[in-house]
């Protein structure tokens, strides 16, 4: 499928090089079995100053037509430089089964530096006996005062490194005081797209702080050891299930 960019910069920038240094990367669409239509993806900020209300736009076309015209928002409010923010754009309606293309356009707006103090201190992902997958973990606030309205972002990931889905949290109770930790659950409602699921980073942010850069996930030793074996069965070859096995069923 192609898609297209267009960056709908700020006038401060007049016609510089923010083109390059704003980007959409690993997106791609899914239905869902209710019929909606998701466009994911992420924005990726190489600018040198922090963005906030910022907005996808997409335009949906089938054979060349232009059908339907949505937008949606990042998930995280406020995207440092070097970081990223994740999106999902979801479609309703009869003509999602027709969408062959589409293309997307930014706007946002440059906002004040925050602090990154929001810090995501363990997590461990898992399947419960209905196969439902999720994300459990602790968050920690490292500043000087109390964080309000604290979320959690995971951003999922298949084999190629596309976006698989995204989902948003709030911590309970949702203010975080200064040097005090707490745990966070993150759900993935739907199975089928929780199936090709390798990899995912997490992000917190509160009103008062941005968040931190991704939590570092060290992939390869987190998935052997906290992933269904579902999962790994996915992501690794014949010998390595093979080994699986027979680590499972000595002689």
């Amino acid at each position: 499928m192609k898609k297209y960019l267009i960056v709908l910069l700020p006038l401060i920038f007049g016609i510089s090089n923010a083109w390059a240094e704003l980007s959409i990367e690993n997106d791609q669409q899914y239905l869902v079995d209710d019929g909606s239509l998701h466009i994911v993806g992420e924005i990726r900020n190489d600018l040198n100053v922090p963005l906030n209300q910022i907005y996808i736009h997409a335009t949906l076309y089938s054979n060349g037509q232009i059908i339907h015209e949505t937008s949606g928002s990042s998930l995280v409010n406020t995207i440092m430089p070097g970081m990223k923010g994740p999106f999902d754009i979801i479609i309703l309606g009869e003509k999602t089964k027709l969408v062959d293309n589409y293309s997307l356009e930014l706007d946002y707006k440059i906002t004040d530096p925050k602090n990154q103090v929001i810090e995501i201190t363990t997590s461990k992902i898992n399947r419960d006996k209905l196969d439902n997958l999720f994300i459990t973990g602790t968050v920690a606030n490292q500043g000087e005062i109390t964080a309000n309205t604290v979320t959690v972002i995971a951003t999922l990931y298949d084999r190629d490194g596309k976006v698989v889905a995204v989902s948003k949290t709030h911590t309970e109770p949702d203010y975080l005081r200064a040097s005090d930790e707490t745990f966070f659950l993150v759900s993935l409602p739907d199975k089928f797209q929780a199936n090709n699921v390798v990899d995912y980073t997490l992000v917190a942010e509160s009103e008062e702080y941005a968040p931190v850069p991704e939590f570092p996930l060290g992939t390869l030793l987190l998935l052997a050891s906290s992933v269904s074996v579902y999962i790994l069965f996915t992501r690794y070859s014949s010998r390595v299930i093979t080994n699986l096995v027979s680590a499972s069923n000595p002689k």
